[in-house]
């Protein structure tokens, strides 16, 4: 973890691909999320952001949790640096753990939305329930309940949206595309179809365990998000 910085702090709640063919990749980097380890961290909070209520939730598994990074490396903190230039400041939080499914996250949501009461709720999960086969109607009853508690808390939500690979066979990749589509829609939410567009296909952007997206990709990463996110910062 890097020091503070003004105007913006960057607060780790929880942390949590080369590649043959980008298919297979994400095929293997789902697998990763299932089984790989948390790495707590350390943060300082912006009293001044906090105050002036302009604090930014990521609740995600390990894409979001720096897993095999250095502390402070990821699309998290490189997105911090970049609300520190907004003024009134902005406190990044990040409650990312790796191997988090959505009823991992809903459990969990109700107790960060009190402590921290975020502006904005980044939602990236799902795509180790993919992993695991689980039924895709409890995953979208996840994502859209940790939707509608972001909202009832007053905040804004996006969703970060995951795709599998071709051989879950077409109505289950299909239909797990389009769960994140029906949330975002029925829950008035932001959606980025797939946070690993233009990563998952490019295997100079993963780590040496040709699973996890290395530091390179990060900025790639928080590019894709950036677009869909910044209407909500006001």
């Amino acid at each position: 973890m890097g020091p503070s910085r003004p105007g913006s702090s960057f607060v780790n709640a929880a942390t949590d691909h080369g590649r043959p063919s980008g298919r297979r990749a994400l095929l293997r980097f789902l697998a990763a999320c299932a089984t790989g380890a948390s790495l707590p961290g350390l943060g300082r909070a912006d009293p001044a952001a906090a105050a002036a209520g302009r604090t930014l939730l990521v609740l995600g598994d390990s894409l979001s949790a720096e897993y095999g990074l250095r502390r402070g490396s990821g699309w998290v903190e490189l997105l911090s640096r970049r609300l520190s230039g907004r003024r009134p400041p902005w406190q990044v939080v990040n409650a990312s753990i790796s191997g988090e499914t959505t009823a991992g996250g809903r459990t969990r949501i109700a107790a960060l939305l009190e402590r921290h009461r975020p502006a904005v709720v980044v939602i990236e999960l799902g795509g180790n329930d993919a992993l695991r086969g689980l039924d895709l109607g409890a995953t979208e009853a996840n994502l859209a309940a940790m939707t509608r508690a972001a909202r009832q808390a007053g905040a804004r939500v996006l969703l970060l949206g995951m795709q599998v690979p071709p051989n879950y066979g077409r109505p289950y990749t299909d239909a797990f595309a389009a769960l994140f589509r029906n949330v975002a829609e029925r829950e008035k939410a932001s959606l980025l179809p797939f946070f690993l567009d233009g990563v998952a296909d490019r295997p100079e952007l993963f780590q040496p365990d040709r699973i996890h997206p290395n530091e390179s990709a990060q900025a790639r990463m928080l590019e894709n998000v950036w677009p869909a996110l910044r209407p909500l910062l006001g």
